[in-house]
């Protein structure tokens, strides 16, 4: 009997998480996979989800009416459902339908506590200091899988290739990958071409720095900068996953994103800004910016090379090329604190603890 799945991404960028328990999914067959995206999502965004569903050949629930889209997935009644978030959970599950969590990010934020609800059966869980933390917070019906968006790290066989994005396949890659808020972006943005002169830098924006309007004068800053510097790539905003970027890179540039966890995987240089430039309100009301931030989870990281002033940028990515066993130990010893296992294999494990759920059903 086919199970009916439904991936709800509330965003663009959820999408990467939920790939490679498609590809699981769709290899043991005995599945059939939808996915949808809020109608209230900027068109710029739903746009390439829907064109990413269509070349995977993944069936589609795209509504410009959001109570339509929420009627259609009900009547569409759905075995199992997957979430990225809550988001809008509580009205497209049926009584019946087995409710499961990937969360879409693995960072620095208290959200990822905060963001949960009691009709969730099952929860993907990374590592097991996050499993522990979150029984802490009373979160029950956990399931230690590892981070799922890691997986093609080890499975996929295909490299991006430097020379088609005008980048010399001879010199080192960097990949610089900010958070939307609070982003490393405006501090460090006068120094990123201090970096090119004998290196490729790859820029992989936030998905919210191309589709939010607050956020977009981060991606038209970085065009005009790619723009006058030829070792410069901007990913465009149709590349949504980070994922093929972390392979061809040598080391990662980052602030609070959940890139600098994701990065472990490949056990290469890191190096974490926290350079932030913040809004009024949370420079007068520190403890408001605080609360969002994961303060003892961030106090902890001793895997990568701080930045905090933004001119020493050239010299510690020069550091952390020439040097790329620096600081070696620690990433290992991070790879089992924060990832669990780096065998590819998240998405397996968590598809045989749903397996496991309806079986028992």
């Amino acid at each position: 009997m086919m199970s009916k799945v439904l991936f709800e991404s509330h965003h663009l960028y959820y999408l990467p998480n939920f790939i490679p328990i498609i590809d699981v999914m769709n290899k043991r067959k005995g599945y059939d996979v939808y996915a949808s995206i809020p109608s209230m999502m900027p068109e710029s965004e739903k746009n390439i989800f829907t064109s990413a569903l269509k070349k995977m050949n993944i069936k589609m629930i795209i509504s410009e009416d959001e109570n339509e889209r929420v009627k259609i997935i009900k009547n569409e009644k759905f075995n199992i459902i997957i979430v990225g978030n809550v988001g809008q959970l509580n009205d497209i599950v049926d009584n019946d339908t087995l409710a499961v969590m990937v969360y879409h990010g693995i960072g620095l934020k208290q959200s990822y506590y905060n963001d949960i609800d009691n009709r969730i059966d099952l929860r993907s869980v990374e590592s097991k200091s996050r499993m522990l933390e979150l029984k802490e917070h009373g979160h029950q019906n956990l399931v230690l899988t590892g981070f799922t968006k890691c997986d093609p790290l080890v499975k996929s066989e295909n490299f991006l290739d430097l020379e088609s994005m005008g980048l010399n396949p001879k010199q080192k890659t960097v990949l610089y990958a900010p958070s939307f808020y609070p982003s490393s972006l405006e501090q460090l943005l006068p120094f990123l071409q201090n970096i090119t002169y004998e290196t490729n830098l790859i820029v992989k924006l936030h998905n919210f720095s191309w589709h939010q309007k607050k956020y977009l004068y981060q991606s038209e800053s970085i065009m005009e900068l790619s723009k006058n510097f030829d070792n410069i790539f901007l990913v465009p905003p149709e590349e949504f996953n980070i994922i093929p970027y972390y392979r061809i890179s040598d080391l990662l540039v980052s602030d609070i994103s959940s890139t600098i966890f994701e990065y472990l995987y490949l056990n290469r240089p890191i190096i974490m800004a926290d350079c932030f430039k913040l809004r009024t309100k949370h420079k007068i009301f520190n403890k408001r910016f605080l609360k969002k931030i994961d303060i003892e989870r961030m106090e902890n990281i001793d895997f990568t090379l701080r930045l905090s002033n933004p001119e020493d940028l050239p010299s510690l990515v020069y550091h952390g090329l020439e040097y790329p066993l620096d600081l070696e130990n620690e990433r290992l010893n991070a790879q089992i604190e924060y990832l669990y296992r780096v065998d590819g294999e998240a998405s397996v494990r968590l598809v045989d603890a749903i397996e496991n759920i309806v079986k028992n059903k």
